[in-house]
C-alpha cells in the first residue's frame, strides 16, 4: 500500500522547470542555444553567460516562452569571472536552480608535435577548469538552500580517444570524472550533479565534415540510428536532468549519440 500511495505522487508536473533559475554558460550559440531554449520552454527563466554577442536572436526565442533572460557577456576563464557570473545571476533572479557548464572549445592541429601548452592551457582552461570555478560558486548557493543541478557537458569524447586534439578528450574525460567526484561531494544536500554527452550533431560545425561523403559515411555506419543528431534530440534530456523527475539520478553521464559508442 505505501508503494502505490508514493507512486500516485509522481505526475507530469515533476518534468516542469516553472519558477526555476537557470544560468547556462555558453548558452546562446550551438548546442548550448537547444538546452537554453529546452529549459526556458519547461518553464525556467535563464542567465547566459557568453563571450559572444547573438544580436538578441536568443532573448527574443526565450522571451516569447514567458520567461525572464538575461546575457552577461564575460570571458569565465578569467580570475574571479565564475564567482562574478554566478554572484549577478542571484542579483538578478534571486537565487540558482540549475548550473549548466556547457562553454567548450575544440582546437585541432593534424601534427601531434605541434600541438603544445598554448593549445592545452586555452582548452582546459575553459572546458574543465572553468566547469570547476562555476559549479564551485554556484555550490556556495545550492548547499545553504539544500537543492540544485549541476549539468556539464561531456562529449563521446570522455569515452575515446580522438586524434588532432588531445587537450579535448582529456577535458572531456576530465568533466565525466568531475561529475563523479562532485557528485559525491554534493548528494548529501540534494545537489544532483551529471553530464550530457552528445554524439555526432548535424550544426554548423559539422557541415564541412558532412559534406565529405567519405568522412560522412565513416561516422554513419558507427551510428545505429543511421543519422546525425538534431539538436531538439537534446533537449528533453536537458529537461529531465534539470527537473524533479531525476532527483535520484546522481553522478553518471547520459549519452546521446543514436548508439554510436554501441558499435
Amino acid at each position: 500500500m505505501n508503494n502505490i500511495n508514493d507512486i500516485q505522487k509522481f505526475s507530469m508536473d515533476f518534468f516542469s522547470l516553472k519558477g526555476k533559475n537557470a544560468l547556462i554558460t555558453g548558452g546562446n550559440t550551438g548546442l548550448g542555444q537547444a538546452f537554453t531554449l529546452a529549459l526556458a520552454k519547461a518553464g525556467a527563466n535563464i542567465f547566459v553567460a557568453s563571450v559572444m554577442d547573438d544580436g538578441g536572436e536568443t532573448k527574443k526565442l526565450i522571451e516569447a516562452e514567458g520567461v525572464k533572460y538575461h546575457l552577461m557577456i564575460k570571458d569565465i576563464t578569467e580570475d574571479g569571472a565564475c564567482k562574478e557570473v554566478v554572484e549577478k545571476c542571484v542579483e538578478v533572479f534571486g537565487c540558482i536552480d540549475i548550473l549548466m557548464n556547457n562553454a567548450g572549445m575544440c582546437i585541432n592541429e593534424p601534427d601531434v608535435l605541434k600541438y603544445t601548452r598554448k593549445q592545452w592551457d586555452k582548452m582546459i582552461s575553459l572546458n574543465l577548469t572553468a566547469a570547476f570555478d562555476m559549479s564551485h560558486e554556484a555550490a556556495r548557493y545550492m548547499i545553504p538552500q539544500k537543492s540544485g543541478k549541476i549539468i556539464n557537458t561531456a562529449s563521446l569524447f570522455a569515452y575515446l580517444g580522438g586524434q588532432w586534439s588531445p587537450a579535448y578528450a582529456a577535458s572531456k574525460h576530465g568533466i565525466a570524472g568531475f561529475t563523479k567526484a562532485y557528485c559525491d561531494e554534493l548528494a548529501q544536500f540534494n545537489v544532483q550533479v551529471t553530464a550530457i554527452a552528445p554524439g555526432y550533431f548535424a550544426t554548423e560545425l559539422t557541415a564541412e565534415t558532412r559534406a565529405n561523403e567519405a568522412a560522412n559515411n565513416r561516422i554513419l555506419s558507427h551510428i545505429p540510428a543511421n543519422r546525425w543528431g538534431n539538436l531538439r534530440d537534446l533537449m528533453g534530456t536537458a529537461v529531465f536532468l534539470a527537473s524533479d523527475a531525476s532527483n535520484y539520478v546522481n553522478g553518471t553521464t547520459v549519452n546521446v549519440d543514436g548508439g554510436y559508442l554501441v558499435r
